[in-house]
């Protein structure tokens, strides 16, 4: 039996004499996303990782709970890591069981989720801290991506000359931690708040193209670097134990940020309009957004006075969609704006994006759409979102448009407009 214990202790590794065959695998000594774990590194790399998590949510101070890293041979390359809570008097422990050659992003999730747990557990009565997938996804991106020198270690993978060999994953990221979810997030739009509370099993496992990873990433990098973001996930943490729900933890922990649930969607909202903002592509000036936008929210319409007379051609508001227009042909014009609009608001200058964002969620709130619709009632428990009814959609059109009509009186347009309850 092999063990290590990492340089601050609290960390305790054990792995076992036999080595899986898999290690020698071309297919693992050739790729630098496998890890092939050694206890000695890996008590290296679980200090690198605890102390990037310190760093980024301001901890300080001893640790409390010990957390146990048992390695095993791997059967298999795709093998799951499990993470354990064990109470041990008043104090919460973690175990974690490791197959001794995995994905580096799957032994940094591992590293990150326990990392995180004992920070919870330091307030956990009876049971432990349940946390949310989007805080240990996003920071395990983001960690990863802001560590250009590497916070994983891995077994040599050959010997020359007596001496061992490593492999060298050298990648150039710049000073952009979010390249590549910048890259993930130009043909697909960013998951909404809704969508990162409850991630599917193909979102987490990256089988949908990494889009949840990469809106998880963002979402936690800029509550990161917002005024209060690392404090205010410092609280939700300690407030992890005492509810089920991670949601009001998150609640009571921002309270002050976010003082109710559709806050928080409508600063999401803006903060994904913003980063896709400032996507690398052509971005049309203040004045081409506003005539665009003005095209975009009327409707062309063939007019005849009587059957015998020629059609005159006008246009008209969604509004009067809404109003005169039957369920059918309601829907069929709503949906092609919705979508010239969604497609729109990319290129549009800052103001006018956001502005453009928030008629996209009237509409899709309106056709029930649930991609789009981050505007909806409050949904802290997982269902489909109620049609709204077209009064009040008449009603949030209607302030939409005073808001664009006061945007486009001023002579400088702002960097961010406010947005329709």
């Amino acid at each position: 039996m092999l063990s290590a214990r990492s340089v601050s202790g609290q960390f305790v590794i054990v792995g076992a004499q036999q080595v899986s065959a898999l290690a020698e695998l071309p297919v693992v000594v050739t790729n630098s996303e496998f890890v092939r774990i050694e206890p000695a590194l890996l008590a290296v790399s679980a200090e690198r990782v605890k102390n990037a998590i310190w760093r980024a949510l301001g901890v300080s101070g001893p640790w409390r709970g010990q957390i146990y890293l048992a390695v095993h041979p791997a059967r298999s390359l795709d093998e799951i890591v499990t993470v354990v809570s064990v109470r041990l008097g008043n104090v919460w422990c973690h175990h974690v069981e490791l197959p001794d050659v995995v994905r580096r992003t799957r032994l940094a999730r591992a590293l990150t989720g326990a990392v995180l747990l004992e920070l919870a557990d330091r307030t956990a009565g009876d049971r432990s801290a349940e946390l949310p997938d989007w805080l240990v996804d996003g920071l395990t991106q983001q960690l990863l991506a802001s560590s250009p020198g590497g916070l994983i270690l891995s077994a040599p993978a050959q010997s020359v000359n007596g001496l061992p060999e490593s492999r060298l994953v050298a990648t150039e990221r710049g000073v952009d931690p979010l390249a590549a979810a910048r890259r993930r997030l130009q043909e697909h739009p960013a998951l909404t708040f809704d969508q990162l509370s409850w991630p599917t099993a193909a979102e987490l496992s990256g089988a949908d193209g990494g889009v949840y990873l990469a809106s998880a990433q963002l979402f936690v990098n800029d509550l990161l670097t917002s005024k209060n973001g690392p404090a205010g996930l410092r609280a939700m943490l300690a407030e992890l134990p005492r509810f089920y729900n991670w949601q009001f933890a998150f609640r009571v922990a921002f309270r002050r940020d976010f003082p109710t649930p559709l806050d928080v969607e409508k600063w999401w909202a803006i903060q994904v309009v913003s980063f896709a903002a400032h996507q690398a592509g052509p971005q049309w000036t203040p004045e081409v957004s506003r005539r665009r936008l003005d095209e975009l929210l009327t409707v062309p319409v063939e007019l005849r006075s009587d059957s015998n007379s020629l059609p005159t051609h006008a246009t008209i508001s969604l509004q009067a969609v809404l109003r005169n227009f039957d369920p059918a042909r309601q829907s069929e014009i709503l949906q092609t704006k919705l979508r010239d609009l969604e497609l729109a608001q990319w290129r549009m200058s800052g103001p006018f994006a956001v502005l453009t964002a928030e008629y996209c969620r009237v509409l899709a709130n309106y056709l029930g759409d649930r991609r789009l619709a981050v505007a909806a009632a409050p949904r802290w428990v997982k269902h489909s979102p109620p049609r709204t009814d077209a009064r009040r959609t008449l009603k949030r059109l209607d302030a939409l448009d005073a808001q664009r009509r006061a945007l486009e009186a001023r002579p400088n347009a702002p960097d961010q407009v406010g947005l329709a309850n």
